[in-house]
């Protein structure tokens, strides 16, 4: 069974840095197109950034373009998600998910949420 873990996060005030971590387990992460995720309470979870297995390919949702990073090291087997200038709105419960079916290629939609496996999450917190 594939695990998928997240790491970091935590309280930071806006306009900080953060960085999340994820790692998989239990499969072949370098065959996996990863995704990150938020949610709030109240609020449908969405995507925020994806990225393909090869590391060819990523997409934002438009409200963190130009703040967050997407990168991955396939030799690591580890995606890490860069997030700087940090918003209050940015608070929210953050997600790794991993699939191995087609996924984050030429389109994204953050309303896609058909990943395989998922991760328990991992809070961020941005202070005004």
């Amino acid at each position: 069974q594939v695990e998928v873990v997240e790491s970091g996060g935590g309280l930071v005030q806006a306009g900080g840095s953060a960085r999340l971590s994820c790692t998989t387990s239990g499969g072949h992460f370098e065959d996996f197109n990863m995704g990150w995720f938020r949610q709030t309470p109240g609020i449908e979870r969405e995507g925020v950034a994806c990225i393909r297995w090869n590391g060819d390919t990523t997409h934002y949702v438009d409200s963190v373009k130009g703040r967050f990073t997407v990168a991955r090291d396939n030799a690591k087997k580890i995606v890490t998600l860069q997030m700087d200038n940090l918003k209050p709105e940015d608070t929210a419960r953050y997600f790794c998910a991993a699939t191995p079916y087609d996924y984050c290629r030429r389109s994204y939609s953050p309303h896609d949420q058909s990943m395989e496996y998922w991760g328990k999450g991992t809070e961020v917190t941005v202070s005004s």
